[in-house]
This record gives C-alpha cells, sequence and structure tokens, in this order.
C-alpha cells in the first residue's frame, strides 16, 4: 500500500524494479524534503541515487541526485547530404580516422587546445582550487568526447537526411565540482548529503552547476564543428545548425509546477516542456528518435535520456565477446580495433529502447526516428 505520509512516486518501467533500485528509491522517497518523484524507464543503479530519476524539492539540493558529469547532454545537427555518400566504405574509413584525429577523447597538448568561447572563458568559479582545475584540466578537455558511454554518430532518417548525434558532457571539471560542493554538504541520514537552496554555500553550487552545464553545450557545440570539418572533407557534407537539437540530462532548476515552486534534479533524465525537443538516443548501434514532450506534470515534465543499462559494465565485458559485439554491429561503420575496449557499450548491455519509448508514449511523442551508419567513441 502507499504510505500517505511520503511524497508521491510515479514510475514509468519496462519491467520489475530490482531490488537494489527499489531500496534506493524508497531511501530517497524517505529523504527530507523531497516533495515528488518520477522514475524514467531507463532507470538503473549507480552510486547514492539511481540514474534515470528527477527529484523535486522546495528547499534543499541534493548533489547526489545531479551526479558527477554535470551538464551531459545531447546535440543533433542536420547536415545537407544523405547518408547514401557514407555508404562507401573509403569515406567511412577517412571520417573515423578524422575524428580520432579531431575530436580525441582527451587532449593531453596543449597546443591543441581548441578556444572556449569568450562568454564562458570570463566567468570564474565560486573556489580557488575549482578556478585551477578549470585553467588546467578545463582547458584541455574542452571538446574532448570522454570514454563510456560518450560518443558521436552519423545517423540518417526516414528521408535519408545525414545527420550527427553527440553525447558528452563537463568531463572532470563537473566531477570537480560536484566532489568540492557534496564536502561542504550536512549529512542526511547518514547517506544523503544537501545543501540550502538559498545559502551561500548553495548559491556558490548553483553558480559552478551552471557554468558547468554551459561548458558541456559549448563543448559539444565546439566538436560538432571539428565533425563538420572531418565529414565535409569526406563527402562534402555541411551542417544545418539550424537544424540543431540540443539538451542535457544531469542538472537541478528552480521550475514552476502549479501553483509551486521547485528545485528539479534530473539525473539521466531530459526536461522537456509541452512542445519542447529532445534527443532520445539509443544505446551504440540502435535507433535513437527526436521527440517532443507532451507536458506531463507527473513526470515533472521529464523524459528517460537514453535507453539505460541492463549490465553493468563488469558483466557486460565478461559476457560480451569481442566476435559478438561485431555481430551486434554489423552494418553500421567504426573502428573494430576498439572492440576489446568498448565490449561493455554493446547494444546488448542496454535496454531496448523502443521499449523505453512505449513505456512513456504519455510523456512524449516520436518526431524523427535515425539509424545508425557510422559510431566513433573514445577510449
Amino acid at each position: 500500500m502507499t504510505d500517505p505520509s511520503l511524497p508521491p512516486i510515479r514510475m514509468w518501467l519496462t519491467g520489475p524494479l530490482s531490488h537494489e533500485v527499489a531500496e534506493a528509491l524508497g531511501r530517497l522517497q524517505r529523504a527530507p524534503d523531497v516533495q515528488q518523484i518520477a522514475v524514467m524507464p531507463d532507470v538503473h543503479l549507480a552510486n547514492d541515487i539511481c540514474v534515470g530519476v528527477v527529484l523535486a524539492t522546495s528547499r534543499l539540493i541534493y548533489p547526489q541526485a545531479v551526479g558527477g558529469d554535470i551538464g551531459c547532454g545531447m546535440l543533433a545537427v542536420a547536415t545537407n547530404s544523405t547518408g547514401e555518400r557514407l555508404r562507401d566504405p573509403k569515406a567511412a574509413g577517412q571520417i573515423l580516422a578524422g575524428l580520432a584525429r579531431a575530436i580525441p577523447s582527451r587532449r593531453r597538448k596543449r597546443n591543441a587546445v581548441i578556444s572556449q568561447p569568450e562568454d564562458l572563458d570570463r566567468i570564474e568559479l565560486s573556489n580557488g582550487r575549482l578556478e585551477a582545475i578549470r585553467r588546467s584540466e578545463g582547458a584541455l578537455e574542452f571538446a574532448t568526447l570522454g570514454s563510456g558511454n560518450h560518443f558521436l554518430e552519423l545517423q540518417t532518417d526516414d528521408e535519408d537526411r545525414l545527420w550527427l548525434m553527440i553525447h558528452s558532457g563537463s568531463r572532470a571539471l563537473g566531477q570537480a565540482i560536484r566532489d568540492h560542493h557534496v564536502a561542504g554538504t550536512q549529512v542526511i541520514d547518514g547517506r544523503f548529503r544537501a545543501l540550502e537552496a538559498e545559502s551561500e554555500q548553495g548559491a556558490a553550487f548553483l553558480h559552478d552547476l551552471d557554468w558547468a552545464r554551459r561548458y558541456a553545450a559549448a563543448s559539444r557545440r565546439a566538436m560538432a564543428a571539428e565533425a563538420e570539418k572531418v565529414i565535409q572533407d569526406a563527402i562534402g557534407a555541411r551542417m544545418l545548425w539550424e537544424k540543431s537539437i540540443t539538451t542535457d540530462h544531469n542538472h537541478v532548476a528552480l521550475e514552476q509546477h502549479g501553483a509551486s515552486k521547485f528545485w528539479v534534479h534530473r539525473k539521466g533524465a531530459m526536461v522537456l516542456q509541452a512542445g519542447e525537443l529532445g534527443v532520445l538516443p539509443g544505446s551504440m548501434g540502435t535507433l535513437s528518435f527526436h521527440v517532443e514532450g507532451r507536458g506531463s506534470e507527473e513526470a515533472l515534465n521529464s523524459s528517460a535520456h537514453g535507453a539505460g543499462r541492463a549490465m553493468s559494465r563488469s558483466e557486460a565485458a565478461r559476457k560480451i565477446s569481442r566476435a559478438e559485439l561485431q555481430r551486434q554491429m554489423k552494418g553500421i561503420w567504426f573502428d573494430w580495433r576498439l572492440a576489446d575496449a568498448i565490449r561493455d557499450e554493446a547494444p546488448s548491455a542496454y535496454k531496448d529502447i523502443r521499449a523505453v519509448l512505449k513505456e512513456q508514449h504519455d510523456l512524449v511523442r516520436v518526431r524523427r526516428t535515425l539509424r545508425p551508419l557510422l559510431n566513433y567513441k573514445g577510449t
């Protein structure tokens, strides 16, 4: 039975919750100042607070409900080309090689740094140590892809228009910001840590979080510009920047919901107001979707951020062989030399994106279906 003393929790699920996820959600539901929780169909276990969870509070900020990759999100940009040009093995190989040079997973040479936008570069972070990291690692990692589930993909829609899609975040800076501010929080129930939004500490965290979100968005845009040079050289394609969609899925923001204002935390969930467009990626090598929000207040105007993991990384690496990854990626260009390093990112390590989409049909409507042609990942 539902406990009326606890805040409402609404779930959109592809299957039964694991015991561990159910316990984690129960702990969060009992945490102080929690007003409402929405659980997305891509929910899966993570440290402290699960990925795929939306949390509303009235006065407390929970940095753990945002996570370390602050501002991690998606950018989709249309091109003026069709997918036909990318079906040539020579062109695909040229693009993969070009992307590896132009968009490394991590940049190590300062003479190769890409400049950040001036309006971002002149804003200082709230703490001297964070500012030092921003000037060092932050400068080096700007416009780098990272590893794990971050990727760049070339896809086609139902009209065979070629699209670019990028998934990346704030890199080491987001984690440094999270860790610094978590250290200054008050411990609640021995597990969660919180800041008063109206306190000096809360304001500092929100300032740094806003900067990290802007950094991540600018980084995705810079990577897309670098990718444009590569694909233009290979197949003559140009970006149609007016046909772009951008969103992030790790953040907290003050939002109006009904008659109340809440601090809405999203850890692995997009914000999609009614009519707003977002990017819902599948796993490496599966369908992705451009979706439009329906404006569900029960979900705090949110959507899943992707397929969500079905296996842990260690389980996937143990169960999925190099040959199996290559089988699952049949028909999609990727650097097969990296197969051993990215087996934990195989499509079968993730939930079925179509099942995720089906379970949240009352949250979003599909505007466009994308099929992968080429996938580039860092290691």
